[in-house]
């Protein structure tokens, strides 16, 4: 039951954060009598929605819970769901993986067994960290999930030597440049450097899929972005990073920030901080090689997604180098 839980959690991914993913399922007699799934912050958590699912209430003291997360223990933007478990004399939980946020970390199990629940914990643990591995990582790393992504020519090129146009080369077909606008709307920010905005003028959104425009975050030491270009539109939340020098009292509009750094110092891990002081908790660098390669000696990524491609450049940018 737990795998469905997992299965029930993925509806809400990049629609929950900051909050984890859960599903929940509630088994009574070896049938499921109510599901449900966090769907966005703020709203009634996974526990909730499958408990008010059974139509039968009176079941509910001789049924199983199983959920994906440690139930909460806290009253955050909605009351524990510990406490309405209980209520519900639900005699029997069956846990997937302990929650690393403070405010909950094993009281959720604590307050349920005190209240004489049968709890078991460590259920398809691994397969539940995964689930939140961006919740995990951002609790216990204090920083983003890091992806770094790139399209690579069979030849192992990411970008021409030259072009004549002030776009994109399309490495992959529209398929995947499809599949690359869901992961952005899956995902909190995404990087590039100045490179990349001045040779492709990239708007770094989801225009090909549904769903949230992801933070920018564009290292531009100088400023030297053109302010006519598609990343100063301010028509999605962006950060540039700058030289500290650089950084005024300007305003530059109600979702634009430049916010200076020491350049000097270790840029990725800097970046790191700022966006966990932002409570975001995944980033996907998409460019270019120099910015990645950054990354990549860092040691700071947690996935690669490398599109290889039968194209062939001869001669070009190289793609990042790794062991």
């Amino acid at each position: 039951m737990i795998k469905r839980c997992i299965q029930l959690a993925y509806n809400g991914l990049g629609t929950t954060y900051p909050n984890p993913l859960v599903g929940c399922v509630i088994v009574h007699e070896g049938k499921i009598i109510g599901e449900g799934w966090h769907q966005k912050a703020g709203e009634p958590h996974a526990e909730v929605r499958a408990i008010a699912s059974v139509k039968d209430k009176s079941l509910l003291s001789e049924s199983t819970l199983y959920v994906s997360l440690e139930p909460c223990s806290h009253y955050g933007k909605t009351p524990p769901c510990a406490d309405l478990i209980i209520a519900h004399c639900i005699p029997r939980v069956v846990i997937g993986t302990i929650d690393p946020f403070a405010k909950v970390a094993g009281r959720g199990i604590e307050k349920l067994r005190t209240a004489g629940c049968e709890v078991t914990v460590g259920v398809m643990e691994k397969e539940c960290r995964e689930l939140n591995k961006r919740f995990f990582t951002f609790h216990e790393k204090k920083r983003p999930y890091i992806f770094l992504k790139w399209a690579e020519t069979a030849d192992g090129f990411i970008a021409p030597a030259l072009k004549d146009t002030l776009a994109p080369v399309w490495i992959t077909d529209a398929y995947t440049r499809q599949e690359v606008h869901k992961m952005r709307s899956e995902e909190q920010a995404i990087l590039v450097g100045v490179g990349t905005v001045l040779a492709d003028n990239p708007s770094l959104d989801t225009r090909d899929w549904y769903g949230k425009n992801p933070l920018r975050v564009i290292i531009d030491p100088h400023l030297r972005s053109p302010k006519e270009f598609k990343v100063w539109n301010d028509q999605q939340p962006t950060l540039f990073i700058t030289n500290k020098e650089k950084v005024s009292n300007k305003s530059y509009g109600l979702q634009t920030e430049v916010i200076g750094i020491d350049l000097s110092r270790n840029v990725p891990q800097q970046i790191c901080d700022l966006l966990y002081q932002r409570n975001i908790q995944s980033l996907i660098v998409e460019g270019g090689a120099y910015t990645l390669q950054q990354f990549i000696n860092a040691g700071l990524y947690d996935e690669m997604r490398i599109y290889k491609s039968e194209v062939s450049f001869g001669e070009g940018v190289k793609a990042p180098q790794i062991s």
